[in-house]
Formats: structure tokens, sequence, C-alpha cells
């Protein structure tokens, strides 16, 4: 744990007055218009400039070449179907990726919309993977003054006029548009899930402005944080000698990013709603038959703010109102014709045009006075649908039903509730906060780090998909590979017509086809009785509406479009447990139904060429699919990834550090069958019968271009931190014929990993003779790594675990650019980049997270928030290259990013996980189960530890001599 006063000698990153004056905050410093001291900033005239995307080398592209031939095929080849292959290096977006982002807009999983720092609307994930990054530059907010007398008049776009959008309209109207904002007294404050934007004098000298945006993200609260609406908060100070009438207006495009505002089909209707909210509806006719979209645009009317609309123009000349039309009437009079309200709905837009609205609230300020004027955006789109699957409800129509007008509903809640989500996200981020042990990057990173929760394409539904007679034809193939939360492996064996199919294995020995071999594994009486058990139970609570909390995907990254990928998933899940534990549990039972399911469909495994089956029985599958979730899975096709070595141990350790961190026996009990059968699977690695699972000299774990030869340090050590988790988790349910089995494999296992790999100050990249065998890998202690985070005693003796990670830290992290850009994955011990392959020479900025945490639970806090840094250095400071809000995978050591927008650096929260663990995990016995399980209570070793298990209970344990606490 961090010491009391460890970074009490820190500088302060981000002193208060450095951006905006003490004046002009002490101004704010009412109603949350101040921004918190903690924030990530900008100044609105910062230059964007455009990120530098990685290249491979002559020598890398040379041994890729084949790889790169049949990739290149098959993206043509589903291309040819209307579909986007899942990886796809050879397409570019059209708008080039640049250091211009900020904190996205509304709740997790209902389709997303970013707004970057200087105020445009970009990078749309409104149909499942589908993103457009282009911003819509009619999307603004504007504003429009005029003092007392008329003599002073100031109008302006609230956005500097340098944006590289705005050309791209032409003499569309948007031009004509007053873009006055130099953005030098303008600055953006960033705390996910808030930002504000000061401007500090601009455009008008005498008027103070903070816009404060806030969207519905609250930990543990899974109603409000599905809601796709954000509000925007003015806060206006009147410094001048006289009064102020200010008009704020919002202009919306009928558009989900690119070119789908032309598309045609569109209209618009004014509304009068509830409590003064009113605005107008945006109806959007999707392409391709994807559900249609709702926007709303609203104000909020009070006694002294005045709301207007202009339910539809145009930026094109033809229109019957055009853009320059609607913006002169605004620096005229500075409102809208209330009459507007009853125009109803437009016209469908033609295509070609594009259908904008305009929604005004105008207030008077008086001199040295104050005024709040709150705007809010909702996008509705109840349906999600995906290319070659079911349809489902997303998690709010739980709450708003399904109407295609159930966004003015989200709008008006939004005004009505956005102090109470503010209050509930302050209680939540002020501990840390104002914890002065933590340096002060660290803690404004460690909450924008979570933008990708909301803008990495998540997908949030109320579970099952539709009813039979909605679904699309698709779906009825899939009918029966999909299993309800609860019943993993209890669905009797069942093939569909795709050869997919759901074997239970606690009955497969009696009821497997002719074609098919039994399952490996049978479980006895007592373990049937487990599993049922946990049947019944979570039956009752699929029933009740506070546990249900529906299916969650989210993808890999905006360039590596598969839902869930697991590998990562191993690295991102911390956030997840930590705020929304019940999300990651139901991640976890669709995994654990996945391991015991089987899709005999063919794929050509691109890497080699050869051909396989999908979806093995026993592997835990690579991701959640694709085009069609939950029903076909592995949309990853470089490498046969049954034959990984990483995967399954993943699972058996992130299900352990869930069961143990949550104290939930149901989920460990739905899940036991699928951690067994994960466990048996591996046994066929183990080639000589040391009980240690070898590599087969291809990529084949999440570092999928870097080659492992015989044993590895990140696999090996993955599979001996499973095999303890593995025994403590099966003593916990009872299963003591299996955790005796773990046991002995591991006292086995561990001896030969260090004889193998050991040599003297870390662990060997691995057994073979290569010419990187030797390499210092980063993420070699990953099992180490899980171990410690779940409360269970250490793989190895202290002293190897912490003179490996200061290896780590005085070669991959220290002699790369001074510790200012992560750790290298790969490090010669002469001190020379690993550079065998693309992934060795890169920084991975998750995996210098997580090895961040390991140094944090071995207690050498300095090396890991040094090293940490490095990536908020490299990634979100000034200095930097500009990835903040888009963290990739990866960079080099010149900085040149690979697959931005990423789910791995989630990582960070491992660190939090580590400073702030569960008391559960606390009060975890340390005590070495591994060695204890047959040791004789004679024995003095025994006696001598007899103090720590007075926590077992006095009646008879189920498991004999068992020190596990038996819950069964």
């Amino acid at each position: 744990m961090v010491s009391g006063n460890l970074f009490h000698f820190r500088k302060q990153s981000w002193p208060p007055d450095e951006y905006v004056s003490r004046a002009t905050l002490q101004l704010l410093d009412f109603d949350g218009a101040a921004p918190p001291e903690q924030a990530w900033r900008r100044r609105l005239n910062s230059h964007a400039n455009k990120l530098k995307e990685f290249s491979v080398t002559f020598r890398e592209a040379v041994k890729m070449m084949r790889l790169g031939v049949r990739l290149w095929s098959y993206v043509r080849e589903e291309a040819s179907h209307g579909r986007k292959a899942p990886i796809d290096p050879f397409t570019r977006e059209n708008c080039k990726p640049s250091a211009s982002q900020g904190v996205p807009l509304g709740g997790m999983g209902s389709g997303s919309i970013s707004r970057g720092f200087r105020g445009e609307f970009r990078h749309w994930q409104i149909i499942p993977s589908l993103c457009e990054g282009s911003p819509i530059m009619a999307n603004q907010f504007s504003i429009f003054i005029s003092r007392d007398g008329g003599n002073k008049k100031f109008s302006s776009v609230l956005a500097p006029g340098h944006h590289e959008g705005i050309e791209k309209f032409g003499d569309e109207g948007i031009t004509s548009w007053d873009w006055n904002l130099s953005g030098q007294h303008s600055t953006y404050h960033a705390l996910f899930p808030r930002a504000w934007t000061i401007y500090d004098g601009e455009p008008d000298p005498d008027l103070k402005i903070s816009c404060r945006q806030i969207s519905p993200f609250i930990p543990h609260n899974y109603r409000e944080s599905s809601l796709p609406t954000s509000v925007f908060v003015y806060t206006l100070v009147n410094t001048g000698k006289e009064r102020a009438k200010v008009s704020l207006l919002l202009t919306w495009a009928n558009s989900i990013g690119g070119t789908s505002h032309q598309s045609g089909g569109h209209f618009n209707e004014p509304f009068v709603g509830e409590d003064g909210v009113s605005g107008v509806l945006l109806h959007h006719k999707t392409a391709k038959d994807n559900p249609p979209v709702t926007f709303a645009i609203a104000a909020c009317e009070t006694q002294n703010v005045n709301v207007t609309v202009l339910p539809s123009f145009g930026l094109s000349e033809e229109a019957h109102v055009t853009a320059k039309d609607m913006w002169g009437t605004m620096v005229q009079d500075g409102h809208f014709d209330r009459e507007n309200f009853n125009t109803g709905r437009s016209m469908p837009s033609s295509s070609g045009d594009t259908l904008c609205a305009a929604v005004s609230a105008s207030a008077w300020v008086e001199p040295h006075g104050r005024c709040t004027v709150a705007f809010a955006l909702a996008w509705s789109s109840p349906k999600v649908k995906f290319q070659k699957g079911c349809t489902y409800y997303r998690r709010y129509t739980q709450f708003y039903g399904t109407s295609e007008r159930l966004a003015l509903e989200l709008v008006h809640d939004a005004l009505m509730n956005y102090k109470w989500w503010e209050e509930e996200i302050e209680k939540w981020q002020t501990p840390i906060l104002k914890d002065e042990n933590l340096p002060e990057w660290y803690k404004f990173t460690l909450f924008n780090e979570l933008y990708f929760l909301v803008a990495g394409g998540t997908v949030w539904t109320d579970g099952e998909s539709l009813a039979a007679d909605e679904k699309p034809n698709s779906c009825s193939s899939h009918k029966s590979s999909t299993l309800t939360n609860g019943d993993v492996g209890t669905t009797t064996p069942e093939k569909s017509s795709n050869n997919v199919s759901l074997v239970n294995n606690t009955t497969a020995s009696t009821s497997s086809s002719d074609d098919e071999k039994p399952a490996s594994n049978s479980f006895s009486d007592q373990e049937l009785a487990l599993v049922n058990q946990g049947r019944s139970n979570n039956r009752v609570s699929l029933h009740d509406d506070r546990e249900h909390v529906g299916r969650f995907l989210y993808l890999e990254g905006i360039e590596y479009i598969m839902w869930c990928t697991y590998d990562v998933h191993f690295y991102a899940s911390f956030a997840l447990l930590d705020l929304f534990p019940k999300i990651e549990l139901s991640i976890q039972r669709d995994f654990a139904k996945a391991v015991l399911c089987e899709d005999k469909r063919k794929v050509k495994f691109l890497a080699e060429g050869n051909w396989g089956i999908r979806k093995v029985k026993g592997a835990v599958p690579h991701d959640l699919g694709m085009h069609d979730p939950w029903h076909e899975m592995n949309a990853y096709n470089i490498h046969d990834t049954s034959r990984w070595k990483d995967l399954n141990p993943k699972f058996v350790l992130q299900v352990y550090r869930d069961f143990a961190a949550t104290g939930d026996m149901s989920f460990g009990r739905d899940v036991w069958p699928a951690v067994r059968a994960a466990m048996e699977y591996m046994d066929q690695f183990d080639k000589d019968g040391d009980g240690l699972i070898e590599n087969d000299g291809f990529p084949d774990q999440t570092y999928d271009a870097w080659t492992v030869h015989g044993i590895s340090a990140y696999c090996g050590c993955l599979w001996l931190a499973a095999l303890q988790a593995a025994a403590t988790m099966a003593h916990r349910l009872g299963d003591c014929a299996f955790a005796e089995r773990c046991r002995s494999k591991f006292l086995k296992a561990k001896p030969v990993f260090e004889s193998k790999l050991w040599n003297g100050s870390y662990f060997n990249y691995d057994s073979g003779m290569s010419s990187n065998s030797r390499s210092i890998q980063a993420d070699q202690l990953a099992g180490q790594w899980y171990t410690a985070s779940s409360g269970l005693p250490p793989l190895f003796e202290e002293s190897k675990i912490r003179s490996a990670l200061q290896k780590i830290f005085e070669f991959n992290v220290m002699k790369v650019r001074g510790g200012r850009m992560g750790a290298v994955n790969g490090m010669h011990p002469n001190g020379r980049v690993d550079e065998s392959c693309m992934q060795s020479r890169e920084i991975w900025t998750g995996v210098t997270y997580s090895v961040a945490a390991t140094m944090l639970l071995s207690g050498m806090e300095h090396q890991a928030f040094t090293a940490a840094e490095g990536i908020f250095i490299s990634g979100w400071s000034e200095e930097g290259f500009g990835y903040w809000f888009q963290t990739p995978e990866a960079w080099t050591v010149d900085g040149h990013y690979r697959s931005l927008i990423y789910m791995r650096p989630l990582a960070i929260w491992a660190m939090q996980w580590v400073l702030s663990p569960p008391k559960a995990i606390l009060d975890a016995p340390n005590i070495n189960m591994m060695d204890r399980i047959h040791v004789s209570p004679f024995t003095p070793r025994a006696q001598n530890e007899m103090g720590a298990r007075k926590f077992a209970t006095k009646k008879r344990c189920c498991c004999g001599t068992s020190v596990f606490s038996c819950e069964c």
C-alpha cells in the first residue's frame, strides 16, 4: 500500500490559476460552475496536431507478407457481403485522427457522441461497430450579447474559428456564422464524466462564461448510467456596468455522423414539454434497415430564461430557411418567433440536403449579476441491431419504454436530475481527488481513462433478443446458441442448423451424439448438487429487476472491432469490477457459457492459412463475436485461439478475483463447471507431464505477433496463478478432489518454472534458444499481479518478485526516454529494445498500468508511479503526442500509435484496486494454501500458524482437513 507521506514532496501538476485567473475562478465559484483543481486542461487555441500512425519495418513486412495477402483477401470478401472485417489495416478513415478529443457524452451502452475540447461534436457511434470520426460542424453552441443602449453587441460561435472541419462545408451557410472566438482566453477542463469550458472575457470582455457538461455516469447506478443524454449548464457572470441580454444558441443537424444527414427522409418537430422544458425532436431515418434514431435538443425555461426554437433550417441556398437566415435572426433579435412551436412536423428532407434545428435560450443579466441557463441533448434508438444477428432492446428501455418520442422524456429528466447526478459523481470522486498522497496527474487520468466505457463502442441491452415474431430471419438459426444468464451448463445438448452445439458437461457422457466424444470432465453427485443449487438460486434472481442488469458489450477498440475481447478484458476489467460489478459478473457469465459450447463451422486462420472450427468446447473464446455477438463468437481469425495458452488461465483468474471480491456464492456455483472445464482443457498443453504448460512456437497469447517457444514467463506465470486460484475456489465450493489435483500440479510445476526461467534477477522471456529468449518482458509477472490482487499468497519469494520488478523498472521503463514513455514490452539484458517483432518494441499503455499495479502490490510505490506517469506524459500531457481521450493500445519509442481508443488502458483502475481494495480482499487469510492443504496439525510449522486459522468454523468441514473457509 502507498505510504502516508510519499507524495507530499511533489509539485502540484496543475496550478489552479495557470489557465484561469483567480478572480474569474472566484466569480464562478458557485453552483458547480468553477472547474475543480484536479482536472485535465487545455486552452481552446491549442493546436490539434495530426497523430502519427505506426508502420512496420521492412523485416516485419517480409515476415507478415503471407498474412497480409490473406488478410487483404478476407477484408475484400467481407466487403462484398456489405460487412466490415474485425481487423482492417488497409482502409483509412476520411478524417485523419488529431489531438482534438474531449469527454464523450451520455451514459454507457446507448450509442455515444464525443465532444472535442474545442467544442466540436465528433466520433459518432450510434450504430454498433460503426464509428464516424469527422465532426458535424453545424452542431455548435453560439452566443449573442447586447448591452443596454445597443452600443455594444457581440456574436460568436463558442468554438475557435480555426477548425479543420469548417472549410469542408464551403459556402453552405455555416461560413456565414461569426467564428470570432480566438480561444486564447478560453480553457477546457475535463474530469470524466464532466467537463467545463471557461470563456474568460470571450467574446465580451465583461462577461465570464462557464459551460458545464454533465453525463450520467454514476458507479453502482445501473439505471442512470445507461441513459443516452447529457446536460450543458451555462453560468453567466456580468462584470460590466450595463445590463446585458444574453442569448445562447444550440444548433443541431439531423445526422448520425459522416454523410448520413444527406440521405434524405429525415424530419424535425418542435415540442413544449413539462416543467418549462422545450425544444425540437429530430427524427433520423437510418440506412441499411438499421433502427431509426431520434434526437432531442432542449432548454429549460424559467422566470428569467426565455426559450424559443427554429424547428428546421438548411445549409444550402435552396433551403426555405438557410443557416445564414437563422444567424441573421439571432444577431438582430436574439430569439426566434414563439409561433414556431406550433408549426408541427417538417417535410421530410430530400436526398443531398441537410436538415438542422436550433434552440435559443435568452436571459437578462444585471450588472455584477449571475444567471444560469441549462440545455440538454438526448438521442434515442431503442432497438440495437447487429448485422448478422438478432435485434435487442437497449438497457434504458426497461425504464422508458420503446416509444419513438422517448428522447423527449430523456431530455426532460436530464434537466430535472442533473444536480443529483453531480452530487453522486462528487461523492464518488472527492475521496480520491482529496487524497494528498496521490500525484495530481494520476487523479484526473484515473477518471478520464474511463471515457472508454462510453466512447469505446459499448452496447448495453436489456438481456434477451426480441420475441420470435419480431426477430429478423437471420436469428432463427441461432435459436439454440444462446443461454440466459444463470443457465451455465444447464441446457440439454442440442444442435442448430449452423453446427452450433451447446453441451452440458454435467450430462455429456450420456447424451453426446455418436460422432462426438463425451466431455473429458465428469462431476460427482456432490458437485452436481452444487451446480443445480446454483441454477435454482439464479433463476430467482433473474426475475428480480434489482439484480438483472442485462448484457453488456464493449469493443476491443474502434480499429479492432470485436466485442469483449477477453485477453484484453483481463486488463480492463478492474474498472468494471470496481464501479459496476454486476456488469462484470454478467460478462463473466457470458464467457462461462461460451466455454461449455462448441461451434463446428469452419474458419480459415489467416496467419498460417489453415482451417479449423470456430469455437472449440472447453476453450475460452477470444471474443464474443462481431456481427452476431453471443451467437457467433471468435470474430478474431488471425490465429486459432483454441491453441492460445493465456485465455483459459485468464478466465479462471478473473472469475476467482470477481468471486473473492464480491463474495457472490451463487455466481461462483454457476460458473464453476466452466472454470473446471477451462482448467482441464489446458492439460493437453502439458506435453511432458511436469504440470507446466508449454507454448507451441507461434504467438499463442495476447502478444499475437511475438513468437514464444517452450515455457514462457507470461503464460507460465498465468498458469501457476490459475492453478492456485482454481484450487482455492474448488475448496470454497466443496470440490476437494479437484482442489487437490490443482495443488499437486502447482507444487510440481512451480519448481520447473523457476528452474527453467529464473536467471538470478528476472524470469527469461521463454525457455527456447531464440535471440530474444532472455529478453526482459515487462508483463512477465501478470499471474503474480492477479494473485496478489485477489488476496492470494504470492507465487514466488518476495525477493524474486521485487528483483524482477526492479529489473523491469531499470530497463523497460527508465532506459526508454528516461522513463517518460511507459514500459516497453521487451528489452534485451544489454539495454537495447527487443526488436524481434513490432509488439516487442512497442509500449503498451494498459500493460504499463498493470505493471505499475504489480509494483504497488510489492510496495514499490516510487517505481509504480514513475512508470505510469510515462503514459501520462506521452499520452495526456501538453508536451506529449496528443492521445487524450483516445488512448491507443500502443506507441513506439518515437510516439507513433497503433489502435486508437482502445480497451486495455482501463487497467489504470488496477492501480486504484491496489490503493483501495475491497474489504473481502483485505480480509483474505494470508496463508499459503497450496502448501497447507494436507499439512498435519501436529507439525511445528502448523502449530506456528494455528493463529491464522481461527476464521474456520468449529463444525466439521466437508473438506476434511482443509484450511479453507468452506462455504458449501
